[in-house]
């Protein structure tokens, strides 16, 4: 009887982690569809991206965050790590803002990371970006001129909406290696 158990319970425990892992590869495959929209409109934008691309230890790439607010303000998105163009980590963006702001939008943001020593700090867990970090919008040509700031560049492409803000708030980021 303590065998039947044991094996049921094993049986279970092999299911759960099957299932969580295949919901996991289904996640990832999603969103590496969407980043490599996100990066081909990106690259139309901007060809002189390429070196960042090509250049960078890693990127992250999330797709898409939605940010709204009135007052107090907040945005969230979910996208991937990659390491020599492969996804390596799930990444989850949140955001805090206080402030004047009003509306909502959405865009893609892209981060890039100078050295190893960059993304490792990223790749520790739970990273946070202070108010004083600064994106590059991107345009036609906006890369040119752009540098690595303390061992990231940080690019935004707008997708949609519109808001007024002069607000101060950082970005936290959850980082989920690929096991």
């Amino acid at each position: 009887m303590r065998t039947l158990v044991r094996m049921s319970f094993a049986l279970a425990a092999f299911l759960l982690v099957s299932t969580s892992w295949a919901w996991d590869a289904d996640e990832v495959e999603e969103y590496d569809g969407k980043a490599k929209e996100a990066i081909a409109e990106f690259k139309e934008k901007d060809p002189a991206i390429d070196k960042f691309f090509n250049g960078s230890a890693g990127y992250v790439v999330i797709p898409t965050v939605g940010k709204g607010g009135l007052g107090i303000g907040g945005a969230r998105g979910k996208g991937l790590l990659y390491e020599n163009g492969v996804p390596t980590a799930i990444v989850t963006l949140t955001q805090v803002t206080i402030g004047f702001q009003a509306g909502g939008q959405a865009y893609s943001e892209f981060i890039f990371f100078e050295d190893a020593s960059a993304l490792g700090q990223f790749k520790k867990g739970n990273y946070e970006l202070g108010a004083q970090a600064s994106a590059v919008a991107v345009t036609a040509g906006a890369s040119a001129d752009a540098n690595f700031e303390g061992g990231m560049a940080i690019f935004t492409q707008a997708k949609g909406g519109l808001m007024y803000e002069a607000s101060v708030g950082g970005q936290k980021f959850k980082v989920e290696l690929k096991e």
